[in-house]
């Protein structure tokens, strides 16, 4: 699987609870010891950081996309495998979608809930087919998924347009199945 690679979104913030930062490392490695890469927000700081520090310690191929207003704001990763710069958010996710196979949301904030509604709405019109996963550690993503869960039932996402994603709290579990979705 060394041509493949996995986005990771994620929060510039390691969260309230230690757990976050483990589980981070844990999808880190777990990705690297399946030979994938990484494609990720290009930060230095928070879960983005332990992502990239994690698997960059193992030897992992990281390729960070970042806006060079975060480049000016010193919270670019400076030792990834390789750093793209572009201008807007815009131009990040694009990138970041285009670089990817397939995604894996770790939790985080406004930015990483924009990331990873933005790709399910591509699958879900078909502009993508790429896997997309959710890591529900300590169950953060609990109220999302139920939140989709109410907009299937009240009609506004249909059955023949439901974007297909998975959804674990175990790391090699959810890699796994991503994995095997992937078509390469």
């Amino acid at each position: 699987m060394n041509h493949v690679n996995i986005c990771i979104f994620c929060g510039a913030w390691n969260g309230n609870s230690p757990v976050y930062s483990s589980a981070a490392q844990e999808l880190a490695r777990v990705i690297c010891r399946r030979g994938c890469g990484i494609v990720y927000g290009g930060g230095n700081i928070g879960l983005m950081g332990v992502v990239a520090d994690t698997a960059l310690s193992l030897g992992g191929r990281v390729i960070g996309v970042i806006p060079e207003i975060m480049v000016e704001w010193e919270l670019a990763h400076h030792g990834v495998t390789e750093l793209r710069v572009v201008k807007t958010m815009h131009e990040r996710k694009a990138l970041m979608i285009e670089l990817s196979h397939a995604f894996i949301a770790l939790p985080g904030g406004l930015g990483t809930l924009d990331e990873l509604c933005e790709v399910l709405t591509l699958n879900q019109l078909r502009f993508v087919q790429k896997p997309c996963g959710i890591l529900n550690v300590n169950g953060y993503y609990d109220p999302f998924i139920e939140q989709l869960k109410k907009a299937e039932q009240e009609g506004f996402i249909k059955d023949s347009r439901k974007p297909t994603y998975f959804v674990e709290s175990d790391a090699e579990t959810l890699v796994g199945k991503i994995v095997n979705s992937i078509a390469v």
